[in-house]
């Protein structure tokens, strides 16, 4: 008879979808003396919700790891050296989340199209005034990084009829049916200059670290909207703020942000051509209960030795 491999839970919140894990052979803690004993015989970390330096701190004192998984897809605030050197496989939650991501950008797209902000102003003033709006048939949808997210924002809006460019950095062999045209990072101004609206879904590392800045905006219609549902950093966010200011761009749908929570004084805030959500365009009512599934069916690959999903390039950070 085999025993069940043992995982060590990092938790900073006692979220009760842990209960799930019930079934399992685990010990959850938020400091490194809760994992003293279990980590001697720990073959697995499953990273809820926990700084990146406990996490560290429990992954050096465990030798026995041979698989460490993140709840969230972003690995950024995850990674450090010796995880990244060593030959641990590393899974994230990537595609649990994406499909809730895409609406929210096919939504951010409508809510600019139809003018959505101005309908309920003049509602709330009892104001009857009709005014133009648009069709987003026909129009363009530019991808900045086309992985798991990506690929949800694309079958959404190609289902509505709008035309889609992918900036990727190895565009695939085969043809994909969603997409018109792909684009490598070196032509990213090409692609924007095209495009009517902009929606980032790229991981954050160092080469997409403000990847959309002071020139790419200038790239860009001064009729583009730009939406964020990857990262806050890949947008550089004074140029942003600059870029709506200046009505350089038509507005932003912006999901994160540079510093979360946003600070009380931010003048993004203010903007009324921002659509401003609390990094919420994931948290649908199940999420957490959706984050623990995938782990558990990831744990039943891992105990019976098939290979895992979404095993991420550490060097790379996806």
């Amino acid at each position: 008879m085999t025993h069940q491999p043992m995982v060590l839970v990092l938790a900073g919140t006692n979220d009760p979808q842990l209960s799930m894990l019930e079934s399992l052979p685990h010990v959850v803690g938020n400091n490194v003396a809760a994992f003293a004993e279990a980590a001697k015989t720990a073959s697995a970390i499953f990273h809820w919700s926990a700084p990146r330096d406990l996490l560290r701190q429990v992954f050096l004192m465990s030798p026995g790891i041979r698989w460490v998984h993140s709840r969230s897809a972003g690995l950024d605030t995850v990674l450090f050296p010796e995880l990244v050197e060593s030959q641990v496989p590393l899974t994230n939650g990537s595609g649990v989340f994406s499909q809730s991501l895409g609406e929210f950008a096919l939504a951010a797209i409508l809510y600019f199209a139809k003018d959505l902000r101005r309908m309920l102003r003049n509602q709330q003033a009892h104001r009857w005034e009709q005014f133009d709006v648009d069709e987003i048939a026909g129009q363009t949808v530019g991808i900045v990084g086309y992985g798991d997210i990506g690929r949800a924002v694309a079958r959404r809006v190609h289902a509505m009829g709008m035309e889609v460019l992918a900036l990727k950095r190895h565009p695939p062999q085969k043809h994909d049916p969603l997409i018109r045209q792909f684009y490598q990072p070196e032509r990213l101004a090409e692609m924007l200059a095209l495009c009517d609206y902009i929606v980032v879904a790229a991981p954050l590392t160092q080469e997409t670290r403000h990847m959309l800045s002071d020139a790419q905006f200038a790239a860009m219609k001064p009729s583009a909207v730009v939406i964020n549902v990857g990262r806050g950093p890949v947008i550089d966010q004074m140029a942003l703020v600059h870029a709506l200011a200046q009505k350089k761009i038509r507005g932003a749908g912006l999901d994160v942000f540079e510093q979360e929570p946003l600070p009380a004084g931010d003048p993004i805030w203010d903007f009324e051509n921002v659509l401003l959500s609390p990094h919420t365009a994931d948290h649908t009512r199940d999420w957490l209960d959706q984050a623990v599934r995938f782990f558990l069916r990831q744990y039943q690959r891992f105990e019976k030795g098939e290979r895992l999903q979404n095993i991420v390039d550490k060097k790379l950070g996806y």
